[in-house]
């Protein structure tokens, strides 16, 4: 072949070849997110006012109606005190299936970008749902001590629709006065 036309051939198979790639490339759907833990940089909320503060949680799954396991998660740096109890209080709009012998509170080790979020020992206690499914109340058999992190693991399948939840938390600390402070909240958004 003689080789002014092996130059005016080569720019053409390199088009080619780079349509054909970018094809292939943009005919690969994106897979939906399979697990999600809490929000990034940026979080928006109707109603932002002082008294809210952001918790960390992660959930095996954010797929509506699949099943998943969500950690909601107390920090060592989120709590003042020892635990004696903890209320959870559930949006009434929240369709899921809450079922207390599928919770447990655990000492966790907290996941990043290498590791997932798991229970390293699970803490005796005693967990009620009330009736219409707005609370989660956890009575641990022992006072939780300040240090550590401790989530409670959820074991559910998750609401249908794309919706936005805010679960706030509720600590009874040891004392004289029985009476529940506000920790913080966890805003769950479900794909």
């Amino acid at each position: 072949m003689p080789r002014s036309l092996l130059q005016r051939l080569m720019p053409c198979a390199a088009t080619a070849s780079a349509l054909l790639v970018g094809a292939c490339l943009s005919s690969t759907a994106p897979t939906p997110s399979t697990a999600q833990g809490t929000s990034g940089l940026m979080e928006f909320r109707w109603d932002n006012n002082d008294g809210y503060k952001k918790l960390y949680y992660y959930q095996t799954s954010a797929i509506q109606d699949d099943r998943a396991d969500w950690y909601l998660t107390l920090r060592e740096k989120d709590r003042k005190t020892a635990m004696l109890k903890l209320t959870v209080t559930v949006p009434d709009f929240f369709d899921a299936k809450l079922k207390p012998e599928r919770m447990s509170l655990c000492r966790t080790s907290r996941g990043s970008m290498m590791s997932r979020s798991k229970c390293l020992e699970e803490i005796p206690a005693t967990i009620e749902v009330n009736e219409d499914q707005t609370a989660i109340e956890v009575f641990p058999d022992q006072p939780v001590p300040m240090e550590g992190d401790y989530s409670l693991r959820i074991k559910l399948f998750n609401p249908k629709g794309k919706r936005m939840y805010q679960l706030n938390a509720l600590i009874q600390a040891p004392g004289d006065v029985p009476m529940s402070g506000y920790v913080g909240s966890w805003l769950i958004d479900m794909d």
